[in-house]
């Protein structure tokens, strides 16, 4: 038996919360998933009801519960409040608190959506790549920071920091993943320029050495953002800090033809995780029955496989994405010709209808 929270937070992430949920309520009623799930608020919707991004009410439900589905925070309708207010400060605070350090973005491209995608299909074929981004330290957690007057003018400052623990729990979860996958790991800094980089660099290489199956390499953060258009399939598993993590995983997100297809994982030491989409609220599509539902029940599906030790449930789960694609059905961002429009509604029920 599991206790899942879950999150729908903010704009269409409660839309497609709702098809994984019709996933899930599936699974326990046909093969024993054994899933109770509790509701919870976060982002803007849960300030619009108690004042805070992160009520304590849900940080305390977090920690009773086995794992966390989460849709989306943020949109237009918060931008103007004041920073530690608005919806994105709920989210960094609910990763933090949990200690949710290694963030897990699968970049896979499904052959049915070759043509979706805007590379080659001879450059995109068969991409299958995992950028694994640390996400509870850096700069977006660095101290100090905020904004001043100097010299008569406006002056913003951040800090990007690691401790060396910090690097090396992140490198020990990327080196794992490598050895279940093709052992190559690609460890993206700018070490160049950077201390906190060439720390990052001098960490990874001594983790290296407990590894010996897994092969290390290292390249500059622009450079890879250069190499993930002009070649991605010679990556494997990419590792890299909070800031870079979130700017590449976004890049590579598009390879595969719509950030409306990936899910994602923020596991901590103890293999409790959060999972979601890795696309936003998406406010100015919200209330059309068009966003694609896709991430979200996919990331049912992580969560099947890395917190809840059900993976032959996750298989199914992909399996059935795959015959749904496989039938032509496509919601409008990763529409091709010849493929049928649907909404997020009626590919949610498509899923449930494949499932076997």
């Amino acid at each position: 038996m599991s206790k899942v929270l879950i999150l729908p937070g903010d704009g269409i992430g409660q839309e497609v919360v709702i098809q994984a949920l019709k996933v899930i309520d599936f699974l326990n009623a046909n093969f024993n998933l054994g899933m109770t799930l509790e509701h919870g608020l976060i982002g803007g919707s849960a300030y619009d009801v108690t004042g805070s991004p992160l009520p304590q009410d849900t940080l305390d439900v977090a920690r009773k519960c086995d794992s966390i589905l989460l849709g989306a925070v943020g949109g237009y309708k918060w931008e103007s409040l004041l920073r530690d207010l608005r919806p994105e400060r709920g989210l960094l605070r609910l990763r933090a608190e949990m200690d949710l350090f290694s963030n897990l973005r699968p970049a896979i491209l499904y052959s049915q959506l070759i043509s979706a995608s805007t590379l080659k299909k001879e450059v995109v074929l068969g991409l299958d790549l995992m950028i694994i981004r640390e996400l509870v330290s850096g700069i977006y957690f660095g101290k100090p920071r905020g904004i001043e007057i100097r010299n008569g003018q406006r002056y913003g400052f951040n800090t990007a920091t690691y401790f060396e623990s910090e690097i090396r729990r992140i490198g020990h979860s990327a080196f794992k993943i490598a050895q279940l996958r093709n052992k190559r790991v690609c460890s993206v800094d700018k070490a160049n320029v950077l201390e906190v980089c060439e720390l990052w660099r001098k960490v990874m290489i001594d983790l290296a050495k407990d590894y010996p199956d897994v092969e290390l390499s290292h390249m500059y953060v622009d450079n890879v953002a250069m190499q993930l258009v002009r070649a991605p399939k010679q990556f494997d598993v990419i590792v890299t800090s909070n800031l870079f993590g979130d700017v590449l995983s976004d890049c590579a997100a598009m390879l595969t033809g719509s950030i409306g297809m990936l899910p994602s994982a923020s596991l901590n030491q103890y293999g409790f995780g959060m999972y979601e989409p890795i696309h936003g609220s998406a406010p100015d599509i919200e209330g059309k029955d068009i966003a694609n539902p896709l991430a979200a029940i996919l990331s049912v599906a992580m969560m099947l496989r890395y917190s809840l030790n059900q993976a032959h449930l996750a298989f199914k789960i992909e399996a059935a994405v795959n015959a749904v694609l496989d039938k032509g059905y496509r919601t409008l961002d990763i529409l091709t010709e010849g493929g049928m429009v649907v909404g997020t509604n009626e590919m949610g029920n498509l899923v449930v209808e494949a499932l076997v």
